[in-house]
């Protein structure tokens, strides 16, 4: 099963882009920098990975 790459951070709701240094814990959870802290489940955050621009 693929990592589910969020558009939108979900705390204050930026959009987000592939290039973007993005955060995501282990539910997924989808932060951007700003926000990186996941009220949620209060985990540990990592970068998320990054997939090559289909051309």
């Amino acid at each position: 099963m693929p990592l589910e790459m969020k558009a939108v951070c979900e705390k204050c709701g930026r959009s987000l882009v592939v290039q973007d240094e993005v955060y995501i814990c282990s539910y997924e959870c989808t932060f951007c920098a700003s926000c990186a802290v996941c009220p949620n489940c209060g985990g540990e955050l990592v970068r998320r990975p990054r997939r090559a621009d289909k051309e």
